[in-house]
């Protein structure tokens, strides 16, 4: 039964039997018990509704993943039509199914060229565990299976279960289970943060050769793989300089090392292209989806493999011994081919890229530029980041930036928005079928938020 139709249950009645059955994701969950969390019970566009009936504008496509809003009608009429024909069936027992296929047509045909298979997973979390045994599987099968470590990012994100938070560089993460071996970090490529007296693109060239000297370090016939998110998502929304890409590309080529992008957030045209690495100007040899895959209305994610690698582990592989039950779900899939045609053929992606990504660009710094609580605006497309300071010519940051940004995100859910606060910077992320107008909306109750910030810290 759907929340509209027991509309008499009160939010304190389900606040308290959240508190009795559940653990929230990256929170206090004795705190969060007695603030109570809000009830959101419906959704369209890019506007939700709590069970008290305020209406939030989300300004983060809810974990970064409805790129084609909320109340989406073709995307639940496609996941009823194969919950009718075949609601489950698995990719084990030398099977398929047609729905898994045709996505994959889909898929393919969006994607370079050069990338030919995928692995279908539940999430990007399992997507970057996959990866961790592909790529160490696939060295064995080149005759190199000492290649084993894989370097990640201190501050970089992949995902909640074991390998991918040891391959993430988030040390609190770490000390919630422990890590495991064979997993190496370089620093990340934030400027603003780490830059001393280098500009962006000596520092972009900085960043990327602490690969060469991890690598050197460790030995390059021990190193599988360097795994990064094309603009670090969780730890920021941070874009590394224009110099990194191609630096980082350039070593891992040097040093026979694969290159593996976490596409879960950057994927799917949040950039305005259809996955991010196109528009930083490299080639990875895998890409880790979700999130935009679905526009999060179904669970599905996906390693996606080169060509090299894909027909080295089918011709010479042999057993390749992995496998999900939920695998390439067929309603998942079905879902997955609406919202892929959708974002094809309504020209969602397209419009990121010449329209609407440049316009909350441009509005952001015409707003933000000279505010004297931020010091950076970053940002591609739908996604963008304000970095506060306490400086912006000196590039020093406030001691207390943290709760400063916890305070501005909560502000902002007063005035019934929906943003993130990560490490003193402000993100959004909207839904990729944003219109000017809810742009503005959006920028209009950040600038409200952002300046209600700054008085009460004496700042404005």
């Amino acid at each position: 039964m759907s929340a509209e139709f027991d509309s008499t249950r009160s939010t304190r009645d389900y606040q308290a039997s959240d508190a009795a059955h559940h653990i929230h994701a990256f929170v206090d969950q004795k705190a969060l018990n007695e603030e109570g969390p809000r009830v959101m019970v419906s959704g369209d566009r890019l506007a939700l509704w709590d069970n008290d009936g305020k209406r939030y504008l989300d300004g983060m496509s809810g974990l970064w993943c409805t790129n084609l809003g909320y109340g989406r009608k073709d995307l639940a009429a496609a996941a009823t039509a194969q919950l009718e024909q075949l609601p489950y069936y698995n990719m084990f027992f030398h099977t398929t199914h047609p729905a898994v296929i045709e996505l994959s047509e889909l898929l393919f045909s969006l994607l370079p060229k050069h990338y030919s298979h995928a692995i279908y997973t539940n999430s990007g979390s399992e997507a970057n565990e996959v990866l961790i045994r592909t790529v160490r599987k696939f060295w064995q099968v080149m005759g190199k299976p000492e290649k084993k470590i894989m370097i990640g990012r201190w501050n970089g994100y992949h995902g909640s279960t074991l390998a991918a938070t040891a391959l993430g560089g988030m040390k609190f993460m770490h000390e919630m289970g422990g890590t495991i071996p064979d997993v190496a970090h370089i620093d990340e490529p934030y400027w603003f943060a780490h830059e001393g007296n280098l500009s962006p693109e000596e520092f972009g060239l900085q960043a990327a050769r602490q690969l060469e000297e991890k690598i050197l370090e460790l030995g390059a016939d021990k190193v599988a793989a360097f795994v990064a998110e094309p603009f670090q998502g969780a730890g920021g929304m941070i874009i590394p300089p224009a110099t990194y890409w191609p630096e980082i590309q350039r070593i891992c080529r040097k040093y026979d090392v694969l290159l593996c992008a976490d596409e879960v957030i950057g994927g799917f045209g949040r950039t305005g292209e259809w996955f991010a690495h196109q528009a930083f100007g490299f080639e990875p040899d895998t890409l880790s989806i979700a999130k935009g895959l679905t526009s999060g209305y179904i669970p599905m994610g996906g390693l996606i493999l080169s060509r090299r690698m894909a027909e080295a582990l089918v011709e010479k592989g042999g057993v390749f011994a992995h496998g999900l039950t939920y695998s390439g779900h067929p309603v998942a899939a079905a879902v997955a081919i609406a919202n892929l045609k959708a974002l094809r053929d309504e020209g969602v992606v397209t419009q990121v890229k010449t329209d609407t990504g440049p316009y909350l660009q441009n509005c952001l710094r015409e707003v933000f530029g000279n505010h004297p609580l931020v010091g950076e605006i970053q940002g591609v497309g739908l996604v963008a980041a304000l970095q506060f300071a306490e400086d912006k010519a000196s590039r020093k940051r406030l001691v207390n930036e943290n709760d400063i940004a916890w305070r501005c995100r909560t502000i902002g859910f007063e005035e019934g928005l929906i943003i993130r606060s990560t490490l003193g910077r402000m993100i959004m992320a909207p839904a990729l079928i944003a219109t000017r107008p809810e742009l503005d909306e959006l920028i209009d109750k950040t600038r409200i938020a952002v300046d209600r910030t700054a008085r009460e810290y004496g700042v404005l």
